[in-house]
């Protein structure tokens, strides 16, 4: 991959980090802004040709569940044939809680879409992506570059590198993770509610196919999902007890599977065999502040959720689509990209959706991590009276689809 780097110190707009977030909303942002205006991308962590391994954080071994709303995005971008080469749809899911017997299928046919979302690839996902913003003209890609300060101005930002320049940015956006530093040197605030969970997410090879299906399975001692990949396998994401993780993390293969084969059944047969195994401690994060003049905080590090839900990264998707919006039309406006009330505009409109589906993923993830009997009877109706109501199904479908909004 071919790494530029701007000679000027001047860029209009500064995204820092070339995740998923960060390099769609490059793309976006080239496609409403006037060619006049510059977009530079820097990303700290340099990408290989060749494998995943070294790669940013957000294109790791993991995959992603996307929305169908978030393919309508990706397809407004130009991107999604090259991402469908290697997706697989979901054409069916199937949701129950382990020891009752409430059960609920959702069929994308019943909902007259051709699939419920998609399961692709966190690497592949980032091959497409970063090799997109670099066929655009008018992006630079500056990688591997870190910031190394942050520096508010009346009119802008001054962004000092580690190469020791710096650029100075009429509109700087911080799509860095959700582990950023640059949120804390700012003074932006985050809220932090632990789940005391962690997810260990694999995949795991079963000795029948998944015919599309994604499993969502709630037990008590938290939720679990099985996302059908392209190539037969699934993406595991298994959450539990922080201390529970720990010990099946070390467990060996046979044992490993073992214990998942009793919390997940045998819908899918006998599990064959585990990939390598990741853990990642779950919390639902928040910034106090998502724009300041000059400043879009994006992404992870102004919202992140637990991941069963799959609802992360497909909000995210939805804050660049709005931003570049916003930010398109006011550049072919004329207006300046780093007002305050312009980016007030981009954080209203987008409350009502953020609010709706941070509160329905931590809902789902508060009822269903409950072991008490009650919460238990009641799920159990819920599932049951789902799979009876179609309007109640529907609904559920359409969040979980990224439609309802």
């Amino acid at each position: 991959m071919q790494t530029s780097h701007v000679d000027r110190n001047h860029v209009d707009v500064v995204i820092i980090g070339g995740g998923m977030v960060g390099a769609s909303l490059a793309i976006g942002l080239r496609n409403t802004l006037p060619e006049s205006i510059s977009i530079a991308v820097i990303e700290a962590v340099a990408l290989s040709d060749d494998a995943p391994a070294g790669w940013q954080p957000s294109y790791d071994a993991r995959s992603t569940a996307l929305s169908e709303g978030t393919r309508r995005i990706f397809e407004a971008l130009g991107v999604w044939q090259h991402i469908d080469q290697n997706a697989e749809p979901i054409t069916d899911i199937h949701v129950s809680d382990r020891g009752h017997t409430g059960i609920t299928r959702i069929k994308a046919e019943e909902h007259r879409v051709p699939a419920l979302g998609y399961v692709v690839d966190n690497s592949w996902l980032g091959q497409i992506l970063v090799s997109a913003v670099q066929e655009r003209d008018g992006i630079d890609w500056l990688c591997p570059v870190s910031v190394k300060e942050l520096t508010p101005e009346e009119s802008g930002m001054i962004v000092a590198l580690d190469t020791g320049k710096s650029l100075k940015a009429e509109l700087v956006i911080l799509a860095d993770g959700g582990r950023s530093g640059l949120t804390r040197t700012l003074g932006i605030d985050i809220d932090e509610s632990q789940y005391g969970q962690t997810a260990i997410v694999t995949n795991i090879t079963p000795a029948r196919h998944h015919q599309s299906v994604a499993y969502e399975r709630f037990t008590d001692e938290g939720p679990m999902a099985l996302l059908p990949r392209h190539n037969g396998d699934c993406a595991l994401v298994w959450t539990m007890p922080e201390a529970l993780a720990e010990e099946r993390l070390q467990l060996v293969e046979d044992d490993f599977l073992a214990e998942l084969q009793d919390r997940f059944g045998y819908r899918l047969g006998r599990f064959c065999k585990v990939g390598e195994r990741f853990s990642y401690p779950l919390s639902l994060k928040q910034s106090r502040e998502q724009v300041r003049t000059g400043l879009v905080v994006l992404g992870n590090a102004a919202h992140s959720l637990h991941p069963v839900a799959g609802q992360g990264f497909n909000l995210s998707l939805r804050d660049t689509q709005a931003l570049a919006d916003v930010l398109g039309a006011a550049g072919q406006q004329g207006q300046p990209l780093g007002g305050l009330d312009l980016l007030l505009s981009y954080v209203k409109g987008r409350q009502q959706d953020q609010h709706q589906t941070i509160g329905f993923s931590d809902k789902v993830v508060s009822l269903f991590s409950n072991d008490s009997l009650v919460l238990a009877g009641a799920r159990n109706a819920g599932l049951l009276g789902m799979g009876l109501l179609f309007p109640v199904r529907d609904w559920f479908a359409r969040q979980a689809m990224g439609l309802n909004r």
